[in-house]
């Protein structure tokens, strides 16, 4: 049949042969065959050690080049040479820069107090000297009483302060840092700058101020004024050297020249007191506080003294006469 249905094939490969196949009319049992394991050989101990047929030789292993898996390993020990140099020293510096830091805001912080400390105790050293020479000065005029200050300048009971705090008196009154009362007498003035020399009897243990340089001042420096503002005695205030060589002009048309600026507050009474530096020494006279020409009241922090150097020309002159 097979070769009827496919006779093109035939025509070109020939008839197709079925594989013989064998004919059994008796049914076909399947044989279990049990699994063979192969086991090694058991080599017992009486027996001579077998060896393998042949000798066994393994390959000869790839022949490497010395130079070149020595400059690998060289090149890594180099590099972490290197990488561990640097992070040691950056632990080191990020270290030294913290530590550094820290001392610095300690030291920092351990001097901000001393340092004001310092400050203070030089203010109250320089208040305690000047103090007791400072004195109050009552003036009766015609147009009745006008306080003032002043600072005793030598043991003769001498005392300077500004002229139009004694102009016109009729009587002067001294209150001295102790409370005492002492009768003064002018003993002249030097109008054009407004300074006046009144005295009282010299007593015991007499404090006299000493008078310091006023042409060594500098702006910023610490000053303090000490006298009796509004008829308040002893009173200390602080500031600093705001400007030098001032040229002001005072109600009564007096011009002071070279005057000290200054933001410690000066108020009416503390005229003819005391401008100190630190080491409690007069460096000008305090005289008068700027007018605010809107409101017509004094500035706030703008005041003028006349300064030391000017005073001592001006004492040498009026105690002559």
């Amino acid at each position: 049949m097979l070769q009827n249905m496919l006779p093109e094939e035939n025509e070109a490969y020939g008839a197709y042969e079925l594989p013989y196949q064998p004919a059994s009319s008796a049914s076909v049992g399947v044989l279990d065959i049990p699994p063979v394991t192969q086991t090694p050989p058991v080599q017992e101990a009486s027996q001579p050690p077998k060896y393998p047929p042949g000798p066994q030789t393994s390959p000869p292993p790839p022949r490497k080049r010395p130079g070149r898996a020595g400059a690998i390993l060289l090149l890594t020990f180099v590099l972490a040479l290197i990488f561990g140099v640097g992070l040691f020293a950056g632990l080191e510096f990020t270290s030294g820069r913290s530590s550094t830091s820290t001392t610095s805001r300690t030291v920092a912080t351990a001097t901000a107090p001393s340092s004001s400390g310092t400050l203070e105790a030089q203010q109250e050293a320089a208040i305690a000297k000047i103090e007791p020479a400072v004195v109050e000065i009552k003036v009766i005029t015609v147009q009745g009483e006008q306080i003032g200050s002043g600072v005793i300048i030598d043991t003769n009971g001498d005392i300077v302060t500004n002229n139009h705090v004694v102009s016109g008196e009729q009587t002067i009154e001294v209150v001295l840092s102790n409370g005492s009362t002492e009768q003064a007498q002018l003993v002249g003035t030097a109008t054009a700058d407004d300074l006046a020399v009144v005295r009282i009897q010299p007593f015991a243990h007499m404090t006299v101020a000493q008078i310091g340089d006023s042409s060594k001042l500098v702006v910023g420096q610490e000053v303090m004024a000490i006298g009796n503002p509004l008829g308040i005695t002893e009173t200390a205030t602080n500031g600093i050297v705001s400007a030098l060589n001032r040229s002001v002009t005072e109600s009564t048309g007096t011009t002071i020249s070279k005057a000290i600026q200054t933001d410690a507050a000066v108020n009416p009474g503390n005229s003819g007191g005391a401008l100190i530096n630190l080491q409690g020494q007069l460096i000008g006279i305090p005289t008068l506080t700027a007018v605010n020409t809107e409101s017509n009241t004094a500035a706030n922090g703008v005041s003028f003294a006349i300064p030391s150097n000017l005073v001592v020309t001006d004492l040498h002159q009026i105690l002559q006469q």
